[in-house]
């Protein structure tokens, strides 16, 4: 198939890297679905009218919504080529302070968000024996040493987990898997609208509210990545024939996998010898 011809879904797509990449798909021709919870705001974000875009209301959470923006995909372009399972937002706070609603609606919306589009879309991708799944997680699904993020990068660290096993469990079927793991990407992801702080905070951590200073006030708006140039690389890597399952965007991303890598391969050589004693 001509991959102009190919229909994309992409949720999380009326803002940040999400509009990035439905507008970028628009202007290179594809067929796009696109979801949000407001449709007024993504159809004004994207502006356009074509027979090529689908703008969809959905709430990721609610497995009713999900399955209906499947089928109104299906029911439209008659397939689903590519999913970017993109939505979600990020969240701060100490372990401690973060109350359980606070937590479980992180998960809720990162992480089992992100399974209610997959199990509502893969019995017509089973079925075609073709596709490619990109989750986008973050670079902070695999390096979780940032004060402040540990319920938000344990989302994006189970995110790295199901896809790589999904892709195993897919490979009969024909259908790519790929984790995308961006770093500082300059969207609105670390404003007021995106970033939640606890409701509780816990003045004592003062490693906590320097980071979350440091986000709100000094990083945001500054970010090194390009969303748009994000947006190209994704489908470039969609257009391949043998996809990565591991794709992590931008030179701060680089660094710090390499830098995970190497202290992970230190401290396993440290003890080794002990580690490794326990076998019968």
């Amino acid at each position: 198939m001509n991959m102009k011809n190919k229909v994309w879904f992409v949720t999380g797509a009326s803002k940040g890297l999400g509009l990035s990449l439905v507008k970028e798909l628009l202007n290179k021709g594809y067929n796009v679905a696109a979801t949000s919870r407001n449709l007024a705001e993504l159809g004004n974000a994207v502006g356009n009218n074509s027979q090529s875009f689908l703008p969809l209301q959905m709430d990721l959470v609610d497995t009713a919504s999900v399955a209906q923006g499947i089928q109104k995909t299906i029911d439209q372009f008659g397939r689903i080529d590519v999913i970017v399972n993109n939505a979600g937002y990020g969240l701060v706070g100490a372990i401690e302070e973060l109350t359980d609603e606070e937590t479980r609606l992180n998960f809720d919306v990162n992480v089992f968000g992100t399974l209610n589009v997959l199990r509502a879309a893969l019995p017509y991708m089973r079925k075609q024996g073709s596709g490619h799944i990109l989750n986008v997680a973050s670079v902070g699904g695999l390096v979780g040493t940032f004060p402040g993020f540990g319920i938000y990068c344990a989302t994006k660290f189970a995110m790295h987990g199901f896809s790589e096993s999904l892709s195993a469990e897919l490979k009969e079927f024909g259908i790519h898997v790929t984790v995308v793991s961006p770093g500082y990407l300059r969207t609105n992801f670390l404003g007021a609208g995106s970033l939640i702080v606890p409701k509780n905070e816990i003045q004592e951590y003062s490693s906590v509210r320097n980071a979350q200073n440091n986000h709100q006030h000094n990083i945001n708006g500054a970010q090194p990545g390009d969303p748009d140039k994000a947006a190209s690389v994704i489908i470039e890597v969609a257009s391949q024939q043998q996809p990565p399952l591991h794709l992590y965007l931008g030179a701060d991303a680089y660094g710090l996998v390499e830098s995970k890598l190497k202290d992970v391969k230190e401290e396993m050589e440290k003890v080794k010898a002990l580690a490794t004693s326990i076998n019968y």
